[in-house]
């Protein structure tokens, strides 16, 4: 039986804003929006990436920024223990002793 992971997280889950950065860097650091902010909404975490001229590697340099910070490392620790009870309990609730069944039989709905 193939395991699913117990949380998954998408690009729909942060909230990406590119901005132009400031100081030294030139033209291109500060006409062009290469810097960037993510935001994790449901844990209020974000990470910044400035440093960099390219766009790319300042998107990754938030999102690790972001991944590392103790309160998203805590967040995540919470949110994977509250969804192993879940499945543990929704696992337990679908064992075939637990599951009761009804069927329409001489007119009437009876539990088999």
């Amino acid at each position: 039986m193939k395991e699913e992971p117990l949380l998954t997280l998408t690009k729909k889950d942060f909230e990406i804003t590119y901005y132009s950065g400031s100081g030294a860097g030139g033209q291109h650091r500060n006409k062009h929006q290469n810097c960037c902010r993510i935001r994790h909404g449901e844990s209020g975490v974000t990470g910044l990436g400035t440093e960099s001229k390219s766009r790319t590697q300042n998107r990754k340099t938030a999102f690790k920024r972001l991944t590392e910070d103790v309160n998203f490392q805590a967040w995540l620790k919470i949110k994977s223990i509250h969804e192993a009870e879940i499945q543990a309990q929704l696992k337990e609730a679908m064992r075939p002793e637990n599951i009761k069944t009804e069927i329409f039989k001489n007119g009437k709905w009876v539990i088999e």
